[in-house]
Formats: structure tokens, sequence, C-alpha cells
């Protein structure tokens, strides 16, 4: 029964790993090509060019990734416990923006964030912001977009995580006189833990390669390395320079990733805990 996934992945996967690998290692220029040379400077090369764009990626996904941590545990805190019998309902409002494409989620967000929109220009003209203010074309609007489009990644995965949790556990918490606080950093938050993990993970991941919120939302000043990808390979067909990003990109979260495993415990990735 595992054979067909892993063709699927030979594939659509393994295959293309490998021929990006080899294209990694290339030189040569677009006119007259590339060869393989082995030329493992590519990497250090890449990495002393992009390391602004890099340092961008991984603060613009952490601190959105903590965004949606504080705004999505309490919405799947209340549909798990107060949602009674519309818990899919309200979930299904949660997965609305799905419906929609990820490009114009992110395009209506210039609407919002835009100097004279409809938040900032109505608070300006009630003179509660001055008039060179602005959110758009800055790293806090990548940031806000990003928390924007990855909010149901956190948000799902608490949800599950929480609708676990057994009423009669809280109410024995209650019944040994903890207050609301106590009960929820010391019964809730640990028996959380699994779906914070793996919330985490689910929107730190993209989010670092993400390049449609910074390209829309941003500056040149605030890219991620995924714009420095996308250009590399589709406008200047630079792809050794775009291989080895990539290659560099997937062993940072690859060591991100082990790192946090280890640091929570690898039994909560699997709800173990």
């Amino acid at each position: 029964m595992v054979l067909p996934g892993g063709i699927w992945l030979g594939i659509f996967f393994l295959i293309p790993l490998v021929y990006m690998a080899s294209a990694s290692l290339m030189t040569g220029n677009p006119t007259d090509g590339y060869k393989l040379t082995w030329h493992f400077a590519n990497y250090t090369d890449v990495f002393s060019l992009y390391k602004t764009q890099f340092l961008h990626s991984i603060v613009y996904a952490g601190a959105a990734t903590i965004i949606t941590l504080v705004v999505g545990f309490p919405v799947a805190y209340w549909i798990a416990f107060y949602g009674g019998r519309r818990k899919n309902f309200f979930l299904l409002l949660l997965l609305v923006p799905f419906f929609v494409s990820f490009v114009i989620r992110t395009l209506a967000w210039q609407f919002i964030l835009s100097d004279e929109g409809v938040v900032l220009g109505t608070l300006k003209n009630w003179h509660l912001l001055p008039e060179n203010f602005r959110v758009l074309a800055t790293s806090w609007a990548v940031i806000f977009g990003i928390a924007y489009n990855f909010l149901p990644f956190m948000t799902l995965p608490l949800y599950v995580a929480l609708e676990k949790i057994p009423v009669s556990v809280l109410e024995a918490a209650e019944d040994l006189y903890a207050a609301r606080y106590q009960r929820l950093r010391r019964v809730t938050l640990p028996m959380a833990l699994p779906g914070i993990v793996a919330g985490s993970l689910l929107t730190f991941i993209p989010a670092v390669g993400d390049y449609i919120n910074a390209e829309l939302l941003g500056n040149p000043q605030s890219q991620m390395i995924g714009n420095v990808i996308e250009s590399r390979f589709l406008r200047v067909n630079d792809y050794p320079t775009g291989s080895a990003l990539s290659f560099i990109l997937m062993a940072a979260i690859l060591i991100a990733v082990f790192i946090y495993a280890r640091f929570v415990g690898t039994e909560q990735l699997t709800g173990g805990g």
C-alpha cells in the first residue's frame, strides 16, 4: 500500500530534488548555458550575498507564527469549549478565506493597509494618526499579511488538541481551587502543547519560504529569500543560484525543526505527551 505514495514522491519530489542538487553545482550563464562543474562555492557565495534576505525570512515567519498563536489560541479555545453544536459551522467560517485565491487575499490587504484606505484613512480623518503614518510597503505589512494568510494553519491544530481535552479535567482543576489563569497555565496549555507544536511548524515552514506577501505588501528593502529564489529562477534564469538558495533554505528549515522538536520533545509532535 505504500507503493503508490512512494512512486508519487519519487517522480515529483526525489527526481526534481536530485536535478536541483546538480543544478546548484553548475557554472555558466543563461546565454551559453550551464554545465555541472561541482562548484560548491555557489553555496558560500549566495549565502554571503543574500544573508539579509535569509534573516528577513526567519524574522518575518517567526513573528507571524507568534501572532497567529496569540490570535488563533483564543479562537480555537472558544470553538472547542463554547462552540456547542455549531462547532463545524465556526470551523467552516475559519476556512472560508481559503475559498479565495492566495494572491487575491493578499491584494485585499493593499486596500486595507493603504495610506488613505478604510482603516488608516479613517483614523487620519479623525486625527488619531499623523498624515505621514503608513503601514503598507513596510516590514509590518509583510508580517501582518503572512499572519493573516496562515492563521488557519495554526488555529486548526490548536482546535484539534483543545477539543481532545476532557472537560472533567478542567472541572477537577476548579474543584481543587485553581484560578482561571492557573488552570490555563498548568492544565490547558500543557495538554494543548501538541497542537501548539504542530501549528507552529505548519505555519513557520511555509511562511519562511513565502514571497507573495513581501512582493505585494513590502518594499525592496523588506524582500524575503523567496523573492530572490523566484527572481533567480523565473526572471534572471540563474538556475545555479536559485537552486543553491533553495537548498540552503531547506537545510535551515530542517535544522530549525530538529532543534524545535528536541526542545519541546519529539513525543509532542505525535500527541503522545
